[in-house]
């Protein structure tokens, strides 16, 4: 069970989203906060036991941190999943980018999940993570709690959706308080990202689903979603071998697969672990994909996934 209350992790008041929603957020889901499991060794990673993250965490709204049982049974950590063996990195360090935020949508029909993975270029550790559950604007109570019970309701995660969802226009906010905070993106920069870039495992999640949750949500697309880097033709043009996706990749990596499949938070870190392996194999990540305008992508490799 959960009990709820917001402001759990240094909140950090957002006075720019107050006239939305008056809403209370954690700055940081960080390493400082110690998940007591016992370690086990993973090729190139080194994890603690695996917990699934408690997502009232995620969403600053959890108020069992003292309770034991409660810290047993879930994570309340970004980064101790990612333990990085650095040495493998020497030589290796990334010079286009300082930053890597790792992104998987959830969602057919509206967005349902955003959730980000902050990882640092130079060392790929886990830096912080962005994590917001999505309720739609143009669905009936009717069709939500549907579509809820059959796509969290499977994952037993539906009571939290329907506990922490806020609307994509809040979200994005949100989003971006969190980036200012990191300084990867401000308005005096052009709205465009600082040294740093999407990964997503395909294109669809910044080439269609941003643009057309946009237009539902009737919000004017984000100048930081122009370009991204699509792990699977980085992954074709560095490997010569074609990936299907996520679980093709982890599997041919012989990467273990954490968490629930298809839960947009545990997709999101075994994208990374997966990101962590290939720069820790030598890969160059480089932008796949440019916007020159809402409706005209650029696809800047010749050998892609199509």
């Amino acid at each position: 069970a959960y009990s709820l209350c917001f402001g759990s992790l240094s909140p950090l008041t957002l006075s720019s989203v107050s006239k939305v929603r008056k809403l209370t957020v954690s700055a940081s889901l960080s390493a400082a906060q110690h998940d007591p499991s016992p370690a086990t060794s993973h090729g190139s990673t080194t994890t603690r036991r695996w917990k699934p993250t408690c997502l009232y965490h995620t969403h600053g709204m959890c108020t069992m941190l003292d309770d034991p049982a409660h810290l047993e049974k879930f994570s309340h950590s970004c980064s101790d999943e990612f333990r990085v063996d650095i040495s493998e990195f020497v030589n290796k360090q990334c010079l286009d980018f300082d930053y890597f935020l790792v992104l998987d949508l959830e969602g057919k029909v509206e967005i349902l999940e955003f959730p980000v993975v902050l990882v640092d270029a130079k060392t790929t550790r886990v830096v912080d993570l962005f994590h917001r559950f999505v309720r739609p604007s143009k669905m009936s109570e009717r069709r939500i709690n549907e579509y809820i019970e059959g796509k969290y309701g499977k994952l037993g995660v539906d009571r939290v959706w329907h506990d922490t969802a806020i609307p994509f226009e809040e979200v994005l906010l949100l989003f971006e308080v969190w980036l200012t905070q990191h300084r990867l993106w401000g308005k005096e920069l052009g709205g465009h990202l600082n040294r740093s870039a999407f990964v997503t495992c395909g294109n669809w999640d910044v080439k269609t689903k941003i643009p057309q949750q946009c237009n539902v949500s009737n919000t004017k697309l984000p100048s930081y979603f122009m370009e991204w880097i699509n792990l699977k033709d980085i992954y074709l043009n560095f490997y010569k071998r074609r990936a299907t996706g996520m679980m093709t990749m982890m599997r041919e990596l012989q990467l273990p697969s954490l968490g629930s499949h298809h839960l947009g938070i545990d997709d999101a870190k075994n994208i990374t672990r997966v990101l962590q392996r290939m720069l820790a194999d030598g890969a160059r990540m480089q932008i796949t994909a440019r916007r020159n305008s809402p409706d005209n992508v650029e696809f800047l490799f010749e050998n892609r996934i199509r």
